[in-house]
């Protein structure tokens, strides 16, 4: 299955990342709707965060990925330790805000692991619509 993920096009990252981010917005505006019609404004700002956490950190990772200098002698393990120190830092930040959130206020912070949740999901369905399309298998 790995195998078959490198045969995507050079734009479909690209089309994955816009797509989730147009579709999280979608689904953030409607469930903070709907949770606000439910009064439950708690767990409206905490879904808005944790879309918006989830977005930020795709950005960092767009970013970061952008950066990395894959010319002259840099060997792969020095790249994925950077990266991964740097994701690992980043989604311990997150967990943090998360956990605070909680504890500041049940419906903030159960909000904001399910605005995560959300995000989580729509990149996994708009990953699976690239691949789908591309014809990989």
């Amino acid at each position: 299955m790995l195998g078959g993920l490198s045969g995507l096009e050079g734009n479909a990252l690209a089309k994955v990342l816009r797509r989730t981010i147009i579709a999280s917005l979608i689904v953030g505006v409607v469930g903070v709707l709907v949770l606000l019609l439910l009064s439950v404004p708690w767990a409206a700002l905490g879904l808005a965060i944790g879309l918006a956490m989830a977005v930020v950190n795709l950005r960092f990772l767009d970013a970061g990925i952008a950066k990395l200098n894959t010319e002259g002698e840099v060997s792969n393990k020095v790249l994925r330790r950077a990266m991964g120190t740097k994701s690992v830092t980043r989604l311990g930040i997150i967990t943090l805000v998360c956990i605070g959130l909680l504890l500041l206020n049940g419906g903030l912070g159960i909000g904001a692991v399910a605005g995560l949740v959300l995000f989580q999901l729509l990149f996994v369905v708009n990953v699976g619509r690239v691949v789908v399309s591309q014809g990989i298998q």
